[in-house]
């Protein structure tokens, strides 16, 4: 199976939007995404509005008491480094980058804990600039479940997912992945009388022939 195939019997069913992270500016994008980390974008969605009323900006940011980010960022998990990281980037968007987020792959991954999957989903939501695909844990499970690929890191799947899918589509393929993930292709007990992909699955495929021969 193609990328652009997942991504033409995938669209139909989630809503066509860049991002789930609520945001006003590109910075506020980019914070949202680095606090996603090892937490869902609903509770990251509960407490930025908070966080980006008090610090809107990478200036307001770099100033903020740690213990009140902290406090702020408690419920998605990892806080204390969290917190850190944000201001971190923050201090480097003013003294390196005059206060603006940078519009290339290879400035953002100049800033503090920032990898290619946030960069990437940044220059496509942020700057409608499409370089890579954003390879998170469910982009990650799903590529090599569905059998689009069988790398072992999220490096050399990303570089898989290029090859096997149009430049156009590689932010919608992963957006698409995401949500098919938290909706449907769960890490246990994924539900695959409902997937749309089923007959091309190699998970599937495998799960069947097993049943199969049980039988």
């Amino acid at each position: 199976m193609s990328g652009d195939e997942v991504v033409r019997r995938l669209d139909p069913l989630y809503p066509n939007i860049k991002t789930p992270l609520s945001h006003n500016s590109v910075f506020q994008l980019l914070i949202a995404t680095v606090l996603s980390a090892q937490t869902t974008d609903d509770q990251v969605n509960r407490v930025t509005p908070e966080l980006f009323d008090k610090y809107p900006t990478s200036a307001d940011m770099m100033k903020a008491p740690i213990r009140t980010l902290e406090k702020i960022l408690k419920p998605t998990g990892f806080f204390h480094v969290k917190a850190c990281r944000v201001k971190d980037i923050s201090k480097k968007l003013e003294q390196k980058f005059a206060g603006k987020v940078p519009q290339t792959m290879e400035a953002l991954l100049q800033l503090p804990g920032v990898g290619r999957k946030t960069a990437n989903i940044v220059l496509s939501a942020g700057f409608d600039r499409i370089e890579g695909v954003a390879v998170d844990t469910h982009v990650f499970r799903l590529s090599r479940r569905i059998g689009l690929t069988e790398q072992n890191t999220p490096e050399k799947v990303e570089r898989d997912l290029m090859k096997l899918t149009p430049k156009s589509e590689w932010p919608r393929l992963t957006v698409v992945l995401i949500l098919h993930g938290r909706n449907v292709c769960f890490a246990k007990g994924p539900l695959c009388d409902k997937c749309v992909l089923s007959d091309r699955c190699l998970y599937y495929a495998t799960k069947y022939d097993k049943k199969k021969n049980s039988a």
